[in-house]
C-alpha cells in the first residue's frame, strides 16, 4: 500500500472521531433550529450552548464572551470592522503587521479606502515583530491594534501582550484584536495572558470540521455589528447557527490533548526533521528557532515550490508553499522578511498535528532527498 503523509495542517486538519460523531449526531438527531421553542429546537440549542461552554473553558473565559461564526475569516472581519466602526470617534489610526492573514490584512485594506490610517509593522528576518516597534507605532489616536498570535506561514510567535501595554503607555483607547487561529489548541490562549479584547479562533484547525469559528469579545467590550437579520449570537453574528459544525467544534475542543505534552512531542518531531534536512543539504529554514513547532517553513534551494509540491503529492505527501488563501502567489510574509530570490521561489510549509508520526517525518525527508535528485536531473 502506498504510504501517505499529511503535512498541511496549517491549512486544515483531519477531523477527529469525536468531532465527526458529534456532527453526525446533530444532523441525525438534533437537526432543529436552535432558535425554535419546541423540543427539537431546544435540543439543538443545548448542543450549541454545550459547545460554547467547551470553548470558553479552553480559553478560561465566560461562555457569555464566546460568539460563534462560520469560521476564522468571518470572525476576523467581525472584529476588525466592528472595532473600527465603534471606535472611530476616538481616531482613525490602526496598527497591525505585514504578517497578518489575508482575513485581517484585506479587511484593513478596505478600511484604508474609508479614511483609516493603517500602520503595518514589518517582521524581521526571522518573522518576528519587535515590541519596540509596537510601542513606537501606537499613538494616542490609535483605535485598534490587530496582531496575530502565531504566524500561519513560518510559525513565529508574536508579542501580542505588548499591544495592550503600548496602548496604556500612549493613553490610547485602542481595542486589541488577536487572530489566534493557528495558536488555539496548540499553546495557551487566554484573554488575560494576551491582553486582548477580541480573539479569533477556528474549528477546522483543531480537528473540528469546516463551517464553525468563534470570536471572543470581552464582557466590557462593545463593537458595532455589520451583519443584520436576527437575534442569534446577540446580534453580533445573526443567522441560524450551523449546529453540526458547532457540535463538532465543541467535541474537538474537549478532545484536545495536554498542550505542553503535545508541544514537546512536536519539538522532538521538528528536531528529527531538521536534523535530516541538514544531512540532505541545500535546505534553508525560514522559520525562527523558537517558532511554534507545529509550523516549519523551509526553502529547498534550486527547486521551485510548484514542482516540489507536485512531486511530493505524487508520492502521497501533502505540504504547501504557504497560506492556502494565497493560492500560489509569492508569499507576502516571506517578502516582508527580506528573503532573497532563491528562497522566495522555493518555500515549503510543513505543518504538524497530533497525528503526525516519526515514520511520516522520515518518509517526507526521504522523498525530499529523492526530489532533489530527480527534479534537478530532469531540469538538466
Amino acid at each position: 500500500m502506498k504510504m501517505t503523509a499529511y503535512f498541511d495542517n496549517s491549512a486544515t486538519t483531519m477531523p477527529c472521531e469525536e468531532a465527526v460523531a458529534a456532527a453526525e449526531n446533530a444532523m441525525k438527531n438534533s437537526w432543529g433550529n436552535p432558535s425554535s421553542l419546541h423540543a427539537k429546537g431546544t435540543d439543538a440549542e443545548k448542543i450549541v450552548e454545550d459547545a460554547r461552554d467547551a470553548v470558553a473553558a479552553a480559553m478560561h473565559c465566560s461562555s457569555k464572551e464566546i460568539y460563534f461564526t462560520s469560521g476564522g475569516t468571518e470572525a476576523d472581519n467581525i472584529a476588525v470592522f466592528g472595532a473600527a466602526e465603534r471606535m472611530k470617534r476616538y481616531g482613525k489610526r490602526i496598527v497591525s503587521t505585514e504578517a497578518e492573514h489575508p482575513a485581517v490584512y484585506e479587511a484593513l485594506t478596505k478600511l484604508e479606502t474609508e479614511g483609516f490610517e493603517v500602520v503595518r509593522l514589518k517582521p524581521d528576518s526571522s518573522g518576528k515583530i519587535s515590541e519596540s516597534d509596537i510601542y513606537d507605532a501606537v499613538t494616542r489616536d490609535t483605535v485598534l491594534v490587530s496582531i496575530m498570535a502565531v504566524n500561519n506561514e513560518v510559525g513565529s510567535i508574536m508579542p501580542v501582550r505588548a499591544a495592550k501595554r503600548a496602548a496604556a503607555k500612549a493613553g490610547s483607547p485602542a481595542l486589541i484584536h488577536c487572530d489566534a487561529v493557528q495558536a488555539f489548541g496548540k499553546t495557551d490562549i487566554r484573554p488575560s495572558l494576551l491582553g486582548a479584547d477580541l480573539i479569533t479562533i477556528s474549528a477546522h484547525k483543531i480537528h473540528g470540521i469546516k463551517g464553525a469559528g468563534a470570536l471572543y469579545i470581552g464582557k466590557d467590550v462593545k463593537i458595532a455589528p455589520h451583519v443584520f437579520g436576527g437575534e442569534q449570537e446577540k446580534k453580533i453574528r445573526p443567522g441560524t447557527q450551523a449546529v453540526p459544525a458547532i457540535a463538532a467544534f465543541g467535541a474537538a475542543v474537549k478532545a484536545l490533548p495536554d498542550i505542553k505534552e503535545e508541544e514537546e512531542k512536536m519539538r522532538a518531531l521538528r528536531a528529527r526533521m531538521l536534523s535530516r534536512f541538514e544531512e540532505i543539504g541545500d535546505i534553508v529554514v525560514n522559520s525562527p528557532d523558537d517558532a511554534l513547532p507545529y509550523v516549519t517553513n523551509v526553502s529547498v534551494l534550486g527547486i521551485k515550490s510548484e514542482p516540489m509540491l507536485n512531486f511530493l503529492s505524487s508520492k502521497g505527501i501533502y505540504v504547501s508553499s504557504g497560506s492556502a488563501c494565497a493560492r500560489g502567489r509569492q508569499s507576502r510574509m516571506l517578502k516582508a522578511m527580506g528573503l532573497d530570490a532563491k528562497r522566495l521561489e522555493s518555500p515549503v510549509r510543513i505543518s504538524f498535528s497530533r497525528y503526525t508520526s516519526e515514520s511520516e517525518i522520515d518518509y517526507l525527508c526521504d522523498m525530499i532527498e529523492l526530489a532533489k535528485k530527480e527534479i534537478r536531473a530532469t531540469a538538466r
